[in-house]
């Protein structure tokens, strides 16, 4: 039974844990799946992210329906559910991080 989903909610989102039974490095190599983390990481939902980035949540949507999308990427679960998975927030704030030191 252990190798059941386990999911539970928290305050900073949906946080799923499961038992991975390849490595990053062997499901990649298999090119089953470049990203693994997705399935047992942590998700955010419109209004949580909205709250960690310090914006409207109507700015995450606007982002979504903007073409091209914009902002971080994410996962129409229905029409009413669009989920963020943390580490492509965390990728996407890298990705937009300006440095001062290196900028000048």
């Amino acid at each position: 039974m252990t190798d059941l989903p386990l999911a539970t909610t928290r305050r900073t989102g949906i946080n799923c844990r499961r038992k991975d039974p390849m490595s990053s490095q062997e499901s990649t190599k298999n090119g089953r799946n470049d990203s693994p983390n997705l399935v047992t990481g942590q998700w955010l939902t419109t209004d949580e992210l909205a709250d960690i980035l310090n914006v409207d949540a109507s700015t995450l949507r606007r982002w979504r329906t903007a073409r091209p999308p914009q902002g971080p990427p994410f996962v129409p679960v229905s029409d009413r559910v669009t989920l963020y998975s943390a580490i492509d927030v965390e990728h996407w704030l890298r990705s937009r991080r300006v440095d001062p030191a290196q900028a000048a």
